[in-house]
């Protein structure tokens, strides 16, 4: 497996992560045995950077990345993330001070580590000063409960201003040929000397081509009311990957691989994190590292979905503001 600095002040880790999400949030039920057995071959494959949240199941899947990891702790980097609130089926943001920290103590019980290598910002909250917030980790990682101090869906402004109170390691957001909105934010992360960090990479399953209606899905699963899914968009969508899985089959590789080679080729301070429950699939995304475009094949890929997807990457009001 090849490995990618991300970024000036933060870890060296596999090119191709590991997103556990899906385990226990937003994508149906899982097999926990399975996705023991699943987290083990990636770590045999050369995947060394592992990402969860305490959104994830509320500490299940930090839990559940404890126990996977346990014969390899110090081998690998853990990423998990602070900020959001669940109140009454209603979601929030909360990064008040003693939020971080209360979020922090707990997140290292659930993993059960000494430190947490990387703690991200899930979602910017608009009611406290992020230098208040990067003045937390700051002092997080003055204790050595924390390594490395990331944002997720931040923007310029709010980068630099964390930046200045607490070097922010890594910027992690949605970034696939299908959601390419966040190459707006690129040069403010590469001038700060600050890694990317792509979750979403495979535009949740849609680029792996084993897609299906929206009303096909588990209730519980986010595809059903995804924008991407519903009438209109999904054929438009459909006949995009289409297009793709002509190209990747002309290279002898599969659409998901396509897709991750060119999320790769985009930078190297590019680190994609997809998530599977599958370990075929697993082991055909890995591949991917070892996959290199052309510069025609990536024009081609850019003449197919010059713009991202048809549909928005989240329904309603859940898109984050980058402020």
């Amino acid at each position: 497996m090849q490995k990618r600095k991300l970024g000036v002040n933060g870890p060296e880790v596999s090119a191709i992560g590991y997103g556990a999400m899906g385990f226990h949030l937003a994508y149906g039920a899982s097999d926990a045995q399975a996705g023991l057995d699943l987290i083990k071959r990636a770590y045999d494959l050369g995947v060394t950077f592992f990402d969860t949240a305490e959104l994830y199941g509320w500490g299940e899947n930090e839990k559940f990345i404890g126990a996977a990891v346990n014969g390899f702790r110090d081998d690998i980097v853990i990423a998990t993330k602070f900020g959001f609130t669940l109140d009454h089926g209603n979601y929030g943001v909360n990064s008040q001070p003693a939020h971080i920290r209360e979020v922090t103590e707990n997140s290292l019980c659930y993993l059960g580590v000494e430190q947490i290598d990387m703690l991200y910002q899930h979602r910017v909250d608009p009611n406290v000063p992020i230098e208040d917030v990067a003045g937390t980790v700051r002092d997080l990682i003055a204790e050595g409960k924390v390594k490395y101090f990331g944002l997720s869906e931040a923007g310029p402004e709010t980068i630099r201003k964390a930046h200045a109170v607490q070097p922010v390691a890594v910027l992690q957001t949605e970034y696939s040929v299908f959601e390419r909105d966040v190459e707006a934010v690129l040069a403010t992360t590469r001038e700060l000397g600050i890694g990317f960090v792509a979750y979403s990479p495979l535009g949740r399953g849609f680029l792996t081509g084993a897609v299906k209606p929206a009303a096909d899905y588990e209730e519980t699963d986010m595809r059903r009311t995804d924008p991407r899914w519903q009438p209109g968009n999904f054929e438009k969508n459909l006949e995009a990957v289409r297009q793709l899985g002509i190209l990747a089959q002309s290279k002898g590789i599969t659409v998901s691989q396509l897709a991750l080679a060119w999320l790769l080729a985009q930078g190297d301070d590019i680190v994609p994190i997809p998530g599977t429950r599958r370990i075929e699939r697993l082991e055909e995304n890995i591949a991917a590292a070892n996959t290199a475009l052309s510069t025609e094949e990536l024009a081609r890929i850019r003449d197919i979905l010059p713009e991202g997807a048809f549909g928005a990457r989240y329904a309603g009001n859940m898109v984050p503001n980058w402020i």
